[in-house]
């Protein structure tokens, strides 16, 4: 027991405490993609958002070529940067007809909404905080009902992580709880499968209102991977209200916490 005890006072704390954007991050990290070169003016807008789309078509001569979504064309035809729809994958980088496309260590990802993550050069409308009425219901806490619908296990692995001494989420207040009676809403990871749409919109019209929904990761907010296939809903139905968008594939436990923390105005 001695020997226990010393090793733990060797140890010190290791929980973490939120770093600055792009500090205390490895290298390896793909955080905020960011274009780093603008597309040449050459090309009409339209031919260049396609061109975007292709540029990483594999050797195999497959023609759908982007392993995401991630380039697509804006409203005026520009081609602009979906962080929704990213992967974070190194074929989605590299140079293209968008730009040349690089991943910063900036984990600061999460939004209040879809629009908010799309955007010509990758910056990110960083979530907002509930309103104050919310706020004054859920306090400074937060009970949360994770619903997998239809994932590969990847951001409920992160979700996981959350846990564990080095990033603590139960120090601000924020736990998982069994059951959605006892929720104040509801994480959602997954494309949403066919067989997981029905379970999901139970699980939201079982937790108590006010209520809150969380997309986690690509495939929540945009299907991901597996986006136009017709086994899946394509991320979360219409039918419920995102408060918190939380991109990637799957999102680093820093994304995760700076969005929750976002949402209860703590930081």
């Amino acid at each position: 027991m001695l020997d226990l005890l010393r090793a733990r006072w060797r140890q010190g704390t290791p929980t973490a405490s939120l770093p600055a954007a792009g500090r205390g991050l490895p290298e390896r990290f793909r955080g905020l993609p960011v274009v780093l070169e603008p597309a040449s003016p050459g090309a009409a807008p339209q031919e260049r958002a396609r061109e975007a789309r292709d540029a990483s078509a594999r050797a195999t001569g497959d023609e759908r070529a982007l392993p995401s979504a991630l380039v697509t064309a804006g409203e005026d035809g520009r081609p602009v940067l979906d962080l929704g729809a990213c992967l974070f994958s190194p074929e989605e980088a590299g140079a293209s007809a968008a730009g040349t496309i690089a991943y910063t260590r900036d984990y600061r990802l999460a939004s209040s909404t879809r629009e908010g993550l799309i955007s010509p050069a990758g910056e990110v409308e960083l979530a907002r905080a509930l309103d104050e009425r919310m706020r004054q219901l859920f306090g400074r806490s937060l009970r949360l009902r994770s619903v997998a619908a239809g994932s590969c296990g990847g951001c409920e692995a992160e979700l996981q992580a959350l846990g564990n001494v080095v990033f603590d989420l139960a120090r601000f207040g924020i736990q998982f709880v069994a059951s959605p009676r006892h929720a104040d809403g509801i994480v959602v990871t997954g494309a949403v499968s066919r067989n997981m749409r029905n379970a999901l919109e139970l699980t939201w019209e079982a937790t108590p209102a006010p209520r809150i929904v969380i997309a986690v990761g690509a495939c929540a907010i945009s299907g991901g991977p597996f986006r136009g296939s017709p086994e899946i809903a394509g991320g979360i139905p219409p039918g419920l209200p995102v408060d918190l968008y939380v991109p990637g594939c799957p999102p680093h436990p820093l994304t995760l916490l700076d969005g929750l923390l976002r949402l209860l105005d703590r930081l």
